[in-house]
């Protein structure tokens, strides 16, 4: 089982490292890999660097300390209800550790931060062709609530 710790701006190599991970699917044809990767860079780079108690980045790492995964999870406001909650900007696990539990691991202590803070609810988004990442928000419970539609002009 992973041991699940804040990040420290040491780990930002290691953050920027995995992003790519982030985008090993059939991205749709508007979008690009590198295009994904430079705004996770921009998210990760800024919250590293000013940490705030509305966000947070927790590393897994595997019991001798090398990182396999990270969660970035940020406080947002409820379109409808204006009510606060947890949004998870990112979940990436390295290919060395997939199917070993990290992701929930990752997710089950994002759920505790969120609890700690009050909230009631957590979103998230997932492109819809990452089949992947989908089946495992489906397996930790999560559920599609809305659709994005996009139409290039």
């Amino acid at each position: 089982m992973p041991v699940i710790r804040p990040a420290v701006p040491a780990d930002e190599a290691f953050l920027i490292a995995l992003t790519p991970r982030l985008a090993d699917f059939p991205v749709p044809p508007w979008r690009t890999r590198e295009e994904i990767a430079v705004a996770d860079h921009a998210i990760l780079r800024e919250a590293l660097r000013q940490p705030s108690a509305d966000a947070c980045i927790l590393v897994a790492e595997e019991p001798a300390g090398t990182p396999v995964g990270y969660a970035f999870t940020t406080t947002r406001t409820d379109y409808f209800t204006h009510e606060l909650h947890a949004h998870v900007e990112v979940l990436a696990v390295s290919e060395s550790a997939a199917g070993r539990g990290v992701a929930r691991a990752l997710m089950d202590a994002t759920e505790q931060w969120a609890r700690e803070r009050g909230y009631r609810r957590i979103t998230l988004n997932v492109f819809e062709r990452n089949a992947h990442a989908r089946a495992v928000y489906d397996r930790l419970g999560y559920a599609p609530e809305t659709l994005h539609y996009i139409k290039q002009l």
